[in-house]
């Protein structure tokens, strides 16, 4: 995918003028939709489209049974998917979000969401990130490629499903099956493309790790479970804490609500183990080889919890510096959490007033593909912030406007000096010590930025980037 800020226009041609909707002056018009939403979404269309001409064709836009969420999304997977197998490596992170609509006039037509209380839909994504390279401390540096898969759903409430059986939940269709379900649509890698399944400790799913190796993907998963391991009477936490320390290292954390981002020191230990296969309705699975990286945080600062994770992957972990590139592939998960926040906070997704949940999620099928153009923007000023920006690429005007109003950039323009200037428009501050901007006053920024060079456009009568 386009992995700079683009003319919105220019970025919408690219990702959605081959989406088939039954007619081409849909297609026409949902480009020009979908630019409008990548120059300055607000989360709803009358603030996108202040022109009543614009909304209307917006609103009968969404109102066409043709136009739906997976006819939108679905090129955009396939193009993901093609750029995936080829050559290079690849690490594809899931994870899941809820969108909330309890507020809305329409809210019993969703699903529940949350205890039971609230009302809207999941949303499971795969991003497929592309690693550019490993640099001296065992980091991959990464771009976003795009959204390998996404799978929307409405939850309805079971009060049956409280008293049932295990054996009961084992034989029907569960939502846990989501978890690496998109490799059974793909083609698998490559012959010279490596990929690598990563996700939290809600995928760890013994089926989970056979699907991988199935389709010829490696992993990296988070243990959430003292698994028992084969003809042995302990299990695989047991195990890999009673190794010895291979090494120690550090890992930046990033800020979370209520702690602030900080330094944590690691002591790594790896070994391999063969689980104990589970029991399933049907007969046994076989027991299964993998490796074990169990990563402690020591001398955590007073009052907060130290980190500790044991991943699971096939990856080689024999040396210190083999089991600290998991842990290090592992660190990319954030990105899909970043992915979410982006779509929530900056997009403002969940603020949509259309009247029905598919027109919803149509409309969330061209923001999920506008997050990713807004994350990678972000990204890119942090895996290679002193990279300069082509002029081309913004526009002359945009790095004018950011110019004049915050002053010229010290060794001139770069991923990361334009990504904080767009910020500081947003009202980010820019002080020593306030670390990144967040995506508010990044989109913020933004669409100010956008103002203004439309401004410059209409008062001149050029069409500028």
């Amino acid at each position: 995918m386009p992995t700079t800020v683009m003319d919105p226009m220019e970025w919408a041609v690219t990702e959605f003028s081959d989406v088939q909707l039954g007619d081409v002056r849909r297609t026409k018009r949902l480009v020009r939709v979908a630019s409008a939403l990548a120059e300055g979404a607000h989360g709803t269309l009358p603030e996108t489209f202040p022109q009543w001409s614009d909304l209307k064709a917006a609103y009968r836009l969404f109102g066409t049974d043709e136009v739906t969420y997976e006819a939108i999304v679905g090129p955009h997977w396939q193009h993901t998917r093609s750029a995936c197998r080829q050559p290079g490596e690849y690490l594809l992170i899931e994870d899941t979000t809820q969108m909330d609509y309890s507020w809305h006039a329409a809210a019993e037509e969703f699903g529940v969401i949350g205890d039971g209380g609230g009302r809207g839909f999941f949303v499971h994504s795969t991003m497929a990130l592309g690693v550019q390279r490993w640099n001296a401390e065992q980091e991959p540096e990464t771009v976003v490629v795009g959204l390998f898969g996404q799978y929307c759903w409405h939850r309805q409430p079971s009060a049956a499903r409280k008293t049932e059986k295990k054996a009961a939940r084992l034989g029907r269709a569960r939502e846990s099956q989501r978890w690496a379900a998109v490799f059974n649509d793909s083609d698998g890698p490559g012959p010279q493309s490596r990929w690598t399944y990563i996700a939290d400790r809600e995928s760890d799913i013994y089926e989970v790790f056979g699907r991988c190796q199935e389709h010829g993907v490696d992993f990296i998963i988070r243990a959430n479970q003292p698994r028992a391991l084969d003809k042995e009477d302990r299990s695989v936490f047991e195990a890999v804490a009673q190794r010895p320390v291979l090494g120690q290292f550090s890992v930046d954390l990033r800020a979370r609500p209520s702690h602030a981002a900080r330094k944590a020191v690691m002591e790594l230990r790896s070994m391999t183990v063969t689980l104990r296969a589970p029991w399933r309705p049907g007969g046994a699975n076989k027991p299964l080889e993998v490796s074990v990286v169990e990563a402690r945080e020591v001398d955590t600062p007073e009052g907060v919890r130290p980190i500790h994770w044991v991943l699971l992957t096939n990856w080689a972990c024999a040396t210190f510096q083999e089991a600290m590139r998991v842990v290090k592939a592992y660190t990319r998960r954030w990105l899909i959490e970043e992915y979410h926040k982006a779509l929530k906070s900056g997009l403002h997704v969940e603020e949509s007033q259309l009247s029905h949940p598919v027109r919803i999620q149509a409309l969330f099928g061209i923001m999920a593909v506008a997050g990713l153009r807004l994350l990678n923007t972000k990204l890119l000023a942090v895996t290679c912030p002193h990279k300069a920006v082509d002029p081309r690429e913004l526009g002359p005007e945009a790095l004018a406007i950011l110019e004049s109003a915050g002053g010229r950039a010290a060794g001139g323009w770069t991923y990361s000096s334009v990504l904080v200037a767009i910020a500081r428009l947003g009202g980010f501050l820019a002080r020593k010590g306030d670390g990144n901007p967040g995506w508010i006053t990044i989109w913020r920024g933004w669409q100010k930025l956008m103002l203004m060079v439309q401004g410059f456009s209409f008062a001149t009568g050029e069409k500028c980037g």
